[in-house]
């Protein structure tokens, strides 16, 4: 086989980046646009040892949990990689995807697997969208979202996964943009002002957030875009954040308040929360509660427990344990959520929740050796790397009886836990959560146990 050839390839699974997986002569083929029981004839593209990538020509027989996606630019947009997988088939995938890491990865034999906790309703559950803003080729300001390893942008004011205002800001902004002949910014260049435009809202409280990534200290005729955002419901916060950076992290260091609260605020379950800007909170908060629900059920507080959170963010999971605890002690390495964590203890009158700044490898240990604190229960919910051995060990140091591991990948959440589990500990529980429906991503909460207890 060759580059250009025809192959016909039945799809037997995806890939961590939504690409249909198939073989043909003993070659595994990754096939962008194709769902797990699609049949298909592609063409070659690139050739390795033994993987090649092919595209999609025609499909000969589309597999039965095939549906048509709802979003116009679906294939397009390098977001939903499996809208048009039905839901149920989604959730199989996600479940199976998670199960086989623990067996492939973890080396556990039978993981004790809990039914995936599914979404009422897989579209508009993101309460954050940060759009780009660019040219067309006719020359029209626009905004959307990259497409797939890209940085091309797909125009879309009204992505399905988002909130319904989202269309509505966006047009006002770059309505606003065209009247006073605002240029957005070019990354070939550096020229140009306006880079992104990031929207949030609280769920629970209806609040939204504006924040236009800038490439500047100042918008022209601000307040006159402000007056016009303000006829919008719910319209609390409106704030510049300022990047001048040649770089693709999106947002700056710097916030500047145009209108109204720097900040809007938003419940979990009973907890209120204050997000900035610069605040990292969970994008799906009707799926969150159902996930710390979850997690809290297997820390099995009963009051008396001192808690470690790890990579606590803005305090989510902390507070929500703090609602059980004795004493709770979160860790997060960005100053800011620090604050917001602190801060959210406080709106919350929540006084036995503590908050740390530094690298959890680093922090964990100080605490431990010199300071003798201990845990009866460690949470952890590391980014999607995993955790640093250091940790690990350290847990494995403190001895808690239960560590509660929330994780945004399976791979490393499997490689995590064999290391555990060969030092004591052993797998108890497991339950994935389908926290970003139409893509391949999902969450999983797990309970390991120390066998001594």
């Amino acid at each position: 086989m060759q580059k250009d050839d025809l192959i016909t390839v039945t799809i037997e699974d995806l890939s961590s980046e939504g690409l249909g997986v198939g073989h043909c002569d003993g070659m595994a083929f990754f096939i962008k646009d194709t769902v797990i029981g699609d049949v298909a004839e592609a063409k070659i593209m690139k050739m390795k040892k033994t993987y090649g990538y092919a595209r999609l020509v025609r499909l000969i027989t589309p597999s039965p949990d095939r549906i048509e996606a709802r979003c116009p630019v679906a294939r397009q947009c390098g977001g939903c990689q499996i809208q048009s997988m039905s839901y149920p088939a989604q959730l199989r995938f996600k479940e199976a995807k998670v199960r086989n890491n623990l067996i492939r990865i973890g080396k556990f034999e039978q993981p004790p697997m809990e039914p995936i906790i599914r979404m009422e309703e897989p579209f508009r559950y993101r309460n954050k969208a940060q759009f780009p803003v660019g040219t067309a080729k006719d020359g029209r300001i626009i905004a959307g979202f990259y497409a797939g390893r890209t940085h091309a942008i797909i125009e879309c004011e009204d992505c399905l996964l988002g909130v319904e205002e989202n269309q509505a800001i966006l047009e006002l902004v770059l309505a606003h943009m065209n009247e006073y002949h605002i240029r957005p910014y070019e990354e070939k260049t550096g020229k140009g002002l306006v880079r992104h435009v990031m929207i949030r809202k609280g769920f629970a409280t209806g609040a939204l957030m504006v924040c236009l990534v800038v490439n500047g200290d100042s918008l022209p005729h601000a307040e006159a875009l402000v007056e016009k955002l303000c006829t919008i419901s719910g319209m609390t916060s409106i704030t510049l954040n300022i990047n001048r950076e040649q770089t693709n992290v999106i947002m700056g260091r710097e916030v500047k308040l145009l209108w109204g609260q720097p900040y809007i605020e938003d419940t979990i379950g009973s907890v209120r929360f204050r997000i900035s800007p610069l605040s990292f909170y969970q994008v799906n908060p009707l799926q969150t509660e159902k996930l710390y629900n979850k997690a809290l059920e297997y820390a099995g507080l009963t009051g008396e427990e001192t808690v470690w959170d790890l990579y606590c963010g803005i305090g989510t999971i902390s507070l929500f344990l703090a609602q059980r605890a004795k004493r709770v002690y979160g860790v997060e390495i960005v100053p800011a959520a620090i604050e917001d964590a602190r801060a959210n203890a406080a709106l919350n009158g929540m006084t036995n929740a503590e908050f740390f700044v530094g690298k959890a490898e680093e922090v964990l240990p100080e605490k431990y050796e010199k300071e003798g604190i201990t845990a009866d229960v460690i949470v952890v919910d590391p980014p999607r790397k995993g955790c640093e051995e250091s940790v690990l060990s350290t847990m494995i140091q403190m001895a808690p009886k239960r560590i509660v591991y929330v994780s945004c990948d399976s791979a490393t959440l499997a490689r995590d836990l064999k290391y555990l589990c060969e030092r004591g500990y052993e797998l108890t529980r497991c339950c994935p959560t389908d926290m970003f429906g139409n893509s391949v991503h999902v969450e999983t909460v797990v309970l390991i146990q120390r066998k001594d207890t």
